[in-house]
């Protein structure tokens, strides 16, 4: 595998656990959790497309349209409870200890994601949002947006939606790692394939045994 300097993440979906997060948010507002979910894969993107709003927003206007008769703040409310996955933090932990700077492309708010970023036990060096590019992925505007922060900087994008990162980082040119967590049989061909956060960790740091995190989240 290419050595990286950097190397950028999805937030929601590829570190934090965020099918079980909107799961337990519409079963915690007495609804199916499971169709809930279903529904939101579906609509979520649409009320993305439709212009640009603060994720805060997309959130309330997505939980809307699946239970109209709730009150829908309780979903954008319930984010900063979303777990990372068992294997983020040692992961995140291990590439930063091997000299690679950490970064994230989220389509979300800034408080959101600082709320967010409290759960993890490293820090990053960049942090792009939708709120700061006005956009969400998969369009452009995070990615350039990336590529002029980070230079010249041999740069990874790791992402566990094709269609949200793996599709515009190939369109780009930008090496990417698809983090393959549900073992999907992809359309697309990414640069690398990793089942978790543990394999690409394993490819990057070959020489580190895996260090499990002791902080409690």
């Amino acid at each position: 595998m290419a050595k990286f300097d950097v190397i950028t993440f999805d937030c929601y979906g590829t570190l934090i656990d965020w099918k079980s997060g909107i799961r337990a948010a519409f079963a915690a507002a007495g609804l199916d959790g499971d169709a809930s979910l279903r529904m939101y894969h579906e609509i979520e993107p649409i009320v993305e497309r439709e212009k640009y709003r603060s994720y805060r927003e997309v959130l309330r206007e997505t939980a809307s349209r699946i239970a109209p008769r709730v009150n829908t703040n309780f979903l954008a409310d319930s984010l900063p409870s979303w777990k990372p996955f068992p294997d983020t933090n040692p992961a995140l932990e291990r590439l930063r200890r091997g000299g690679i700077r950490l970064g994230i492309l989220s389509n979300v708010d800034d408080d959101l994601i600082a709320e967010t970023r409290k759960h993890f036990t490293v820090d990053f060096d960049l942090v792009i949002t939708a709120q700061q590019v006005r956009s969400y992925k998969p369009a452009h505007a995070h990615f350039l947006t990336a590529r002029q922060r980070i230079g010249d900087a041999r740069w990874l994008h790791a992402a566990q939606s094709n269609l949200h990162d793996i599709a515009p980082a190939n369109q780009l040119g930008i090496p990417n790692a698809w983090i393959n967590r549900h073992g999907e049989k992809g359309g697309l061909e990414p640069t690398y394939e990793f089942r978790d956060l543990t394999a690409l960790a394993d490819a990057m740091t070959p020489s580190e045994a895996p260090v499990q995190s002791d902080r409690a989240l």
